[in-house]
């Protein structure tokens, strides 16, 4: 089930609790560091043949249909693993209702509440398979070491720097993030709660922090005895009666030290933009790189909006009266405000895009050519008129 939800599958989630009882909840998440582990894996596995097969032949770029039948080997393997996994992602949950008044009650109305899930298969395998392109489709985008036909191979060199530079991005705030939770581990106690998140959830925890030290803002929402394997200050922010706002300011109110992640996205974002430009072609104008960055960044920070998302309730009704609470009921809740953290997104790849080319033209780090090219290629010797070259 954790894969499946991983891979954008959907879940249905039911529940049974006699004759005068009923159960109802719901679950929305994406387990992160399962997808992004899976993501790294499949690109690998997709890229290596490339390579190999490159490198042990003289031939030019990749042909469509090498690399249609390369992803197609991929996909069928896949889509026999999801169908299997989709078929097995099923299980029952009896709720104990403990020796209390709602356990008396429970005995008296013969109400045994359980909640199960299953997975729609037809969903699961279509996001699954979308899942899947997205991330070959990533993978050809920054490997710079797999030639493509001309056409694709001049929307790499106009594409690949910036592309690359966000995967960079993402992937040293979950180092970041990895390195902060271990150290939480060995020193503050809860070593099970930590890994759990690590093992599940970590990027689900750094890339939205991310997303707040650029100056977005979230909303979310904690009720019921959800445990959450998060930092205190968060926990505490979104344990209120209504939905709560996180941004900078609202967290900065419980702890001022949240202010670094400013500092952090400054450091990073601009790193991540000379190291982009440093990449592209010398023929890329500062403001053309600022557009550039601008566009990728949109794109990652949408992408951590739609994958950061949790919805998660659940609840036991006796009689036809609501929640009976009781630690039977919660919900959980974060999503973002989608339309000011694109904009604010763009703004900072603006800036640092600008600012990140403007820094390799002062250091003459610039690259000569497109990042890639159609075929091999020799460097031009010194020729005289007749073509013949100096010897």
């Amino acid at each position: 089930a954790t894969v499946v939800t991983a891979v954008g599958g959907s879940m249905e989630l039911s529940g049974n609790a006699g004759a005068l009882a009923e159960t109802h909840a719901g679950v929305t998440v994406m387990p992160l560091s399962v997808t992004l582990v899976g993501a790294l894996a499949v690109g690998v596995g997709f890229l290596r043949p490339l390579r190999r097969q490159r490198t042990a032949t003289t031939r030019g770029p990749v042909r469509a249909g090498e690399l249609a039948w390369s992803a197609a080997r991929i996909a069928v393997l896949w889509l026999a693993a999801l169908v299997g996994l989709a078929f097995a992602a099923r299980q029952t949950f009896a709720i104990d209702l403990g020796n209390g008044v709602l356990g008396a009650i429970g005995q008296l109305f013969g109400a045994e509440p359980e909640v199960g899930f299953t997975t729609h298969v037809p969903l699961t395998v279509g996001f699954g398979l979308l899942w899947l392109l997205g991330v070959l489709l990533i993978a050809l985008l920054v490997a710079r070491d797999v030639p493509l036909p001309e056409r694709a191979a001049r929307f790499r060199a106009w594409a690949c720097p910036p592309a690359y530079a966000m995967v960079a991005l993402l992937l040293v705030y979950v180092v970041v993030g990895l390195v902060i939770g271990l150290v939480t581990a060995g020193t503050r106690g809860h070593p099970a709660e930590t890994f759990a998140l690590i093992l599940l959830g970590l990027p689900n925890l750094t890339w939205p922090a991310f997303t707040i030290g650029l100056g977005a803002t979230w909303n979310g929402r904690v009720d019921g005895p959800f445990g959450l394997p998060v930092p205190h200050l968060l926990d505490e922010v979104l344990r209120t009666p209504d939905v709560s706002t996180l941004n900078l300011s609202t967290l900065a109110e419980h702890d001022g030290r949240v202010w670094w992640l400013v500092v952090i996205d400054v450091v990073l974002v601009l790193a991540a933009a000379y190291f982009a430009a440093a990449r592209a072609p010398a023929r890329v104008r500062p403001w053309q790189h600022a557009v550039r960055m601008a566009v990728a960044l949109v794109l990652t920070v949408l992408m951590i909006c739609l994958a950061g998302r949790i919805s998660a309730h659940y609840g036991l009704s006796l009689l036809g009266i609501g929640n009976v609470g009781g630690g039977l009921s919660g919900e959980l809740l974060l999503r973002p405000r989608l339309w000011g953290a694109l904009g604010i997104a763009a703004l900072w790849g603006l800036v640092s895009g600008f600012l990140g080319a403007l820094a390799t033209l002062l250091v003459g780090h610039r690259s000569e050519g497109p990042p890639d090219s159609a075929g091999p290629s020799t460097p031009p010797g010194p020729a005289d008129r007749s073509g013949a070259p100096h010897v």
